[in-house]
């Protein structure tokens, strides 16, 4: 059974830093690329992050761009996301996902409803003082 558990959400404070995980069963992580979206409340889904399958390649659009990254451990079979320098509009519940093909693609953090094919169910990130 193909399956994405995050976890790593919770209350944070403005400028803080959190680690989410996304553990993945029923393929392998390095086989396909993986991303991860957020939607806030009343909001459309957006993405924040791509890593390829081909080479680690990494993609951010310019709103997270140098406060959050993701990597993965391919012996844990789990991809990452780092959040940094943590803003109150970053509040959101926090999804991974696949699409189940081995690169990223710009549509990913274009307006736009979000199809991939296999989704996690979510942990939620809030930034508050």
């Amino acid at each position: 059974q193909v399956q994405l558990v995050e976890s790593g959400g919770g209350l944070v404070q403005p400028g803080g830093s959190l680690r989410l995980s996304c553990a993945a069963s029923g393929f392998t992580v390095d086989a396909y690329a993986m991303a991860w979206f957020r939607q806030a409340p009343g909001k459309e889904r957006e993405g924040v992050s791509c890593i390829s399958s081909f080479d680690g390649s990494t993609y951010y659009p310019d709103s997270v761009k140098g406060r959050f990254t993701t990597s993965r451990d391919d012996a844990k079979n789990t991809v990452y996301l780092t959040l940094n320098n943590l803003k109150p509009e970053d509040t959101a519940v926090y999804y991974c996902a696949t699409d189940r093909r081995m690169g990223c693609t710009t549509s990913y953090f274009r307006p736009g409803t979000k199809t991939l094919e296999v989704w996690g169910q979510g942990t939620l990130v809030t930034v508050s003082s």
